[in-house]
């Protein structure tokens, strides 16, 4: 399900209101923007860590989802609309890193959609999937010697 323009739309302003409650004029706060997408109700939830919840609207086109990748479709339309108002997430008063975490309904994080750190930017946590694994082999092979 690719986004219609008038959903990156309705998520640009949402974190539009997100950002004007961390100006950075304010002292910064520690973090993650935690975003939960409800398939039943096409809602879209941004919380803070005490999952205060900071904005709350409704997806026209996830009212009714037509394919089970909801969750695929709709961390590509959030991602895409963060990267359109880069400069302004960028600068929010929130300690950095920081991240938008996509989390399903039951709370739990799912992934991570973007990541904000002073000198690195994480678009695709994809590249970093199976690393442990890699990573765990090596040291195995290294030990054997």
């Amino acid at each position: 399900m690719k986004a219609t323009q008038q959903t990156l739309q309705q998520i640009q302003r949402a974190i539009r209101k997100v950002v004007e409650k961390y100006p950075t004029t304010a002292d910064p706060v520690l973090t993650d923007l935690h975003m939960q997408v409800r398939p039943e109700s096409g809602e879209l939830r941004i919380f803070n860590d005490e999952m205060e919840e900071l904005m709350r609207i409704v997806v026209d086109q996830w009212l009714e989802p037509t394919e089970e990748d909801l969750y695929d479709a709709a961390s590509v339309a959030i991602k895409q609309s963060i990267i359109s108002l880069r400069d302004e997430v960028e600068h929010m008063s929130i300690l950095h890193p920081f991240s938008f975490v996509l989390m399903g309904e039951d709370g739990e994080t799912m992934s991570d959609i973007y990541i904000v750190d002073d000198d690195q930017l994480i678009l695709d946590t994809e590249l970093l999937k199976g690393l442990d694994a890699e990573l765990d082999e090596f040291l195995e092979e290294l030990l054997k010697d």
